[in-house]
């Protein structure tokens, strides 16, 4: 009976390679699999040529690690190319810029500057909502991991500064010899409470988004979407997100390209946050 189970393990297990190489043939062999960048870890190899399209990681001393003539043709197939909107001149400026002989840029896993983006589903007030985590790597000790360092929750937006037209409301500035008995009005007006804190103040979502799991009026659900941004080329920014497809340009790749100034940065910063 055993030799029999045996028999049969070793029978599926043939079946499976040839399934499998069925499958491969199908899509365009091996070398398909091997180009797919399949990890983040693998783009940034990739990206410096760290890594050659075989799967096999190129160490210093190696003639082909950092090789300029490499990484060109690595990074030219790191971008999305079903993406019209990422031109061919784009593509040549910035494989250009990084792999100039007398200032290469590469990209550094724990060089910050980069962070990732994923859109979750929560329960929330009876209703599937999505939610918008930032995540960036965090030095801890001798190791680093991922912690949220920012939150977009719709629901929690509207709450704030949604009537422009309170904006001039304000406490009067001998309300301390009333002592501050005009508040009542503050707090009688509950949608416009805001508008009476000091300049500079933001909410934190993140503060009222861990409040409501706290209270069990937010479950999470699932994770819809991951996309990373990198601002860590000078005078870059680029998308990075994941396609599922069949042929050679598939896995991890630039979705979304811009040369932008340093000093601009900050800006697009604000705006991938939903900040105002």
């Amino acid at each position: 009976m055993k030799r029999l189970t045996t028999l049969v393990l070793i029978m599926q297990l043939f079946c499976a390679v040839a399934m499998a190489q069925e499958i491969g043939h199908y899509l365009g062999g091996e070398k398909f699999m091997y180009a797919e960048t399949k990890q983040i870890n693998q783009f940034f190899r990739r990206f410096n040529s760290e890594e050659n399209l075989d799967g096999k990681r190129i160490y210093e001393g190696d003639p082909n690690f950092h090789h300029k003539e490499h990484r060109t043709s690595y990074i030219r197939m790191l971008f999305d190319n079903q993406n019209n909107d990422i031109t061919e001149s784009v593509k040549n400026e910035f494989i250009a810029d990084v792999t100039n002989d007398d200032n290469a840029k590469f990209l550094d896993f724990y060089g910050g500057r980069w962070f990732a983006e994923v859109d979750t589903k929560f329960k929330f007030n009876g209703q599937t909502r999505t939610a918008v985590l930032f995540l960036e790597l965090e030095k801890e000790n001798l190791g680093i991991k991922w912690v949220i360092n920012n939150v977009y929750f719709y629901p929690f937006t509207k709450l704030f500064y949604a009537d422009s037209t309170a904006a001039t409301k304000f406490l009067h500035p001998m309300s301390h010899e009333l002592d501050f008995m005009n508040l009542i009005k503050v707090f009688k007006e509950p949608n416009t409470v805001e508008y009476y804190f000091d300049e500079g103040f933001k909410p934190d979502f993140r503060t009222l988004f861990l409040y409501e799991i706290k209270k069990g009026d937010l479950i999470f659900e699932n994770v819809e979407k991951v996309s990373f941004h990198f601002f860590q080329l000078d005078n870059w920014y680029f998308q990075l997100r994941e396609f599922n497809r069949q042929g050679n340009n598939s896995g991890w790749l630039i979705s979304n390209i811009s040369k932008i100034p340093e000093d601009q940065k900050e800006a697009l910063l604000k705006y991938i946050h939903y900040e105002k």
